[in-house]
């Protein structure tokens, strides 16, 4: 039965990143930093070759996709941008720490939203919608291997939700340009709307002889 790859992967490094800032929803660029950072991954690590590339439309997403996949045709997907955290958009965990609605939200379930926000659950709605249009895509059009590059937030929400074996979201963090590597059949998908996760994205390099 085919089987279609995705390389899910995660961003670069922005300014807010380094600062420690919420930026969920907003659109920020990478920084000079998260650039040079992806640039340098590519030569330590075997990124793969994709038929197309599924971005969040957030810049730090597009950016990174024309850094790791410059000549591959890019298809941005609204639904897997990073989840709006409200009023504590462009706000360091210093400054919430105080913050009784920040409180109520750590405590809160999968429907508790942030002030002006959106909740866990909604996320995992529109998830789930960006993931069927990219399976059904890729069925379409006969594209046995894509890459996705999106957000921390959605990559372990989407993995732990959808993906076989179940794991715990916090085993499925991301660092900024690495991933996981998912494969699903229509047959899996269209019945149990479930993926398998196959292993770390990008690859360990093959050292050869030649290169000592």
């Amino acid at each position: 039965m085919k089987g279609y790859r995705i390389s899910v992967l995660r961003h670069g490094l922005t300014e807010a990143n380094e600062k420690g800032i919420y930026i969920g929803s907003t659109d920020m660029p990478l920084s000079a930093k998260g650039a040079s950072e992806l640039a340098a991954k590519m030569d330590e690590y075997d990124y793969p070759t994709v038929h197309r590339v599924y971005s969040s439309p957030l810049k730090r997403c597009t950016e990174t996709a024309d850094i790791l996949f410059p000549c591959t045709e890019l298809c941005v997907v609204d639904d897997l941008r990073e989840l709006d955290l409200g009023v504590f958009e462009n706000k360091s965990v210093d400054e919430l720490l105080n913050n009784d609605e920040y409180k109520a939200w750590l405590r809160g379930g999968k429907d508790t939203r942030p002030p002006n926000g959106e909740s866990l659950e909604e996320m995992t709605a529109r998830t789930y919608k960006a993931l069927h249009s990219i399976i059904m895509d890729m069925m379409e059009s006969g594209l046995t291997h894509c890459a996705m590059i999106t957000h921390a937030g959605i990559i372990s929400n989407m993995l732990s939700c959808f993906g076989l074996p179940k794991y715990d979201p916090k085993q499925l963090n991301a660092d900024f340009g690495m991933g996981f590597d998912i494969i699903v059949t229509a047959q899996m998908w269209l019945n149990s709307q479930a993926f398998e996760i196959l292993g770390y994205c990008p690859y360990d390099r093959i050292v050869e002889d030649d290169d000592y």
